[in-house]
């Protein structure tokens, strides 16, 4: 040891009451109150504390619409739109304290952009839906459509890290990375947290830029992480052992390189060092398991037909739509979706139609491939983008071409399955769509009622990091929508 530094790393919490043999205590009472597996096994085991709820779902899966669609060209329709085409909101704005973008805030004037597509009425409940979103449509009874989405950030970074980490700061656990934390693994042949990318198929469509910090543990063990399937070559590098090497020879590599790691967490008790050894054995087993999932080729004919042709396209959403069923059957947790190309400043009319046409079969057919296997009971499904666009014009507004900047105010979801109601429309906004006037639903609101449908009450569910007790949910007010649960 060189310094006092040196001395408080080595001794942590968790290895002073190991060595003093408490550990033996904490093991038993981890397989007493064990949520999972992953959590009944070891004396060093992460047992998460939080006040448990019954369930309503099991598993989840995201749709992350990377660079915000238009809530206008899909599920708010506002003819007051067209009756005031081209009227300049410009003392409108001032009035309302409305921020602008460095994309928009040299613009002298601020018309009203008509959307140049149809909406009509679907279900049971005459839910409004674009004529961009045709399947969507047909499937108007199975999800939620949440109309009164706000969030705080108004430009891309900081809104998606709101979105899928609780905040705008970096650094901080993802939605994936909680969940998969506090309710543990279904399947130890599989991560618990699986990232996939969607290609678009626009050439024009303007793409926002990501990282793993949307996927990422931040403060929390390394093994919560979301694991990127590659929608090219291998899904996951280096799966396949070096020549000469065979399952055998690789074992005992590990055994070995596991004996000096253990050696290492004796003495030091870096819980990172137990995490690399455990990722070690995760990626062993998916050298087996990881090839059986992402062979499709034992798919019958009617799914790719539910899907569409694109499903045969390595990389595709509807490819990856049909990869998180797969996922989901075999247990695990939580898949997140990313399909970037959303971000639609100008020329919407020529990108957004190709946009929707992306997702929209896929979504449609995930839904009732989920509910044909009795699955969609136990699985939550959100879709939507981290915020809004403006009623106004960004740049040029003619009959046939026009742009939106963002607009964090009002934008617009939809959840299914997982005790989410069916078949409704949550929320409202004033004639505009500009500001929500009736059951405004905050991200941190979504993120609260996701938790409570897999089973964890939100407020009670932290990690000490730093001093403070973290939570997804933040310090801000955040609630559960218990309207738009079954």
């Amino acid at each position: 040891m060189n310094s006092l530094a040196d001395y408080s790393a080595a001794i942590n919490r968790r290895q002073f009451f190991r060595k003093n043999g408490i550990g033996l205590g904490v093991a038993a009472l981890g397989t007493l109150l064990a949520r999972d597996t992953a959590y009944a096994a070891a004396p060093d085991a992460q047992i998460p504390n939080f006040q448990s709820i019954a369930p309503r779902a099991k598993k989840a899966v995201y749709i992350s619409l990377i660079g915000a669609p238009s809530q206008y060209e899909t599920f708010s329709h506002k003819p007051k739109l067209k009756e005031d085409y081209k009227k300049n909101l410009a003392k409108y704005l001032e009035e309302k304290g409305q921020r602008l973008t460095g994309m928009t805030s040299n613009q002298a004037s601020f018309p009203v952009a008509a959307s140049h597509f149809d909406f009509k009425q679907y279900g049971e409940n005459g839910t409004w839906i674009s004529e961009l979103l045709p399947y969507t449509a047909k499937m108007a009874d199975d999800i939620c459509v949440v109309n009164s989405m706000h969030t705080d950030a108004i430009n891309h970074e900081p809104a998606n890290q709101l979105c899928y980490t609780g905040t705008m700061q970096s650094g901080k656990p993802s939605l994936g990375s909680w969940l998969s934390y506090g309710l543990g693994s279904m399947n130890e042949d599989l991560p618990s947290f699986v990232v996939l990318h969607a290609k678009h198929t626009n050439p024009k469509a303007n793409v926002q830029a990501i990282s793993n910090r949307l996927w990422g543990a931040g403060f929390l063990p390394g093994k919560f992480a979301g694991v990127s399937l590659r929608n090219s070559g291998d899904p996951v590098l280096y799966l396949k052992d070096a020549d000469g090497i065979d399952r055998n020879t690789r074992r005992r590599m590990l055994d070995s390189l596991n004996k000096l790691n253990q050696k290492t967490y004796d003495a030091v008790g870096d819980s990172e060092t137990k995490t690399r050894m455990q990722q070690y054995e995760m990626a062993f087993r998916m050298q087996a398991s990881v090839p059986e999932l992402t062979d499709m080729s034992q798919e019958p004919d009617y799914i790719y037909e539910l899907y569409g042709k694109e499903a045969r396209q390595k990389g595709s959403f509807a490819n990856s739509a049909l990869m998180a069923r797969r996922l989901l059957e075999r247990g695990t947790r939580f898949v997140q979706i990313f399909h970037r190309g959303w971000d639609q400043h100008g020329q919407l009319p020529a990108v957004l139609p190709d946009q929707c046409r992306d997702v929209d079969q896929g979504c449609y057919a995930l839904i009732q491939d989920l509910k044909q296997r009795g699955m969609l009971d136990d699985t939550l499904v959100v879709f939507g983008g981290e915020f809004g666009r403006t009623v106004y014009c960004q740049g040029r507004l003619s009959d046939t071409t026009y742009g939106r900047d963002h607009h964090p105010r009002a934008f617009s979801m939809w959840l299914a399955g997982g005790g989410v109601k069916s078949g409704i429309t949550y929320g409202k906004t004033d004639d505009y769509g500009f500001d929500v006037i009736e059951n405004p639903v905050h991200i941190r609101d979504l993120h609260a009622t996701m938790l409570h449908t897999l089973g964890i009450e939100h407020s009670t569910f932290s990690v000490k990091h730093s001093g403070l007790d973290e939570r997804l949910t933040g310090v801000l007010p955040a609630k559960v929508v218990t309207d738009i649960l079954a």
